[in-house]
């Protein structure tokens, strides 16, 4: 049975990447546990019930490495072919969905559901690069992080995944200044 997609908010795009994703949790030391349980982060994806309820750790894992390929490309034509790839491989396709009032709104639609996930973080990251563009995902630039991020601040020049990240860099500088300066 076809399930059809409206997207997922972008947060919890970023969460699944980071939550899940092996590279992430690798570097910053927490091996194969991810941040979130699945039963926790899959209500907050956007997905319908009937996919959501059969989401296992291995999905969400490989989805998440998947998307990480994503935000790693080494430019705006890599991260295109990549994510096309991720697109072409679940099958998505556009389509009209009405609502329960009968209004009409976009959505996608994959014939099988092990596709779902997959599919509705490609159709949200897609929205997002066509919107916003290349510059505006990335992996962290912190050391020991492999977080991804989505910049949506008006100057578009965020870096880290988060405050915590740019702090622990900003000290460190901070400290490899002062001890380069002091043996001098």
């Amino acid at each position: 049975m076809a399930v059809m997609l409206t997207g997922m908010p972008l947060t919890a795009l970023t969460e699944l990447v980071n939550g899940w994703g092996t590279l992430p949790r690798q570097e910053d030391g927490r091996g194969d546990e991810p941040h979130w349980k699945a039963a926790g982060i899959a209500p907050r994806l956007g997905l319908p019930a009937r996919v959501s309820a059969t989401l296992t750790p291995q999905a969400l894992a490989d989805t998440a490495d998947r998307l990480h390929e994503v935000f790693s490309a080494p430019d705006g034509k890599g991260c295109a072919r990549r994510l096309t790839s991720l697109l072409s491989d679940t099958g998505v396709r556009p389509a009209v969905d009405a609502a329960a009032d009968g209004s009409l709104r976009a959505a996608w639609r994959v014939d099988a559901k092990q596709h779902a996930l997959v599919a509705a973080a490609g159709v949200t990251l897609r929205a997002f690069l066509a919107d916003h563009g290349f510059a505006r995902i990335g992996v962290c630039t912190g050391s020991h992080c492999a977080d991804v991020y989505i910049d949506q601040s008006p100057g578009g020049r965020r870096r880290f995944c988060s405050v915590t990240c740019q702090n622990r860099t900003r000290v460190a500088a901070f400290r490899s200044r002062r001890a380069a300066a002091a043996s001098d």
